[in-house]
């Protein structure tokens, strides 16, 4: 693949990777803030693990694509 064209990969990856820390961030305040409210946290804990799952994936792909580059 073109150097250029996997640079352009590698700074959408590590957008990814920036946006999907703030949303586990927000969505692990927002769990936090229902427990000591004593209410229901079981959707908003689903969430979060997806979240966490997503932004694994996206560390991932960032990674892969930053040993490419290297390359």
């Amino acid at each position: 693949m073109n150097k250029q064209i996997l640079l352009d990969h590698l700074a959408l990856a590590e957008r990814h990777v920036s946006e999907g820390e703030i949303h586990v961030a927000r969505q692990r305040e927002l769990v936090a803030k229902l427990e000591r409210g004593d209410h229901e946290t079981g959707l908003a804990r689903a969430l979060l693990q997806k979240f966490e799952e997503l932004l694994a994936i996206h560390k991932a792909d960032r990674d892969r694509l930053r040993g490419e580059v290297q390359n």
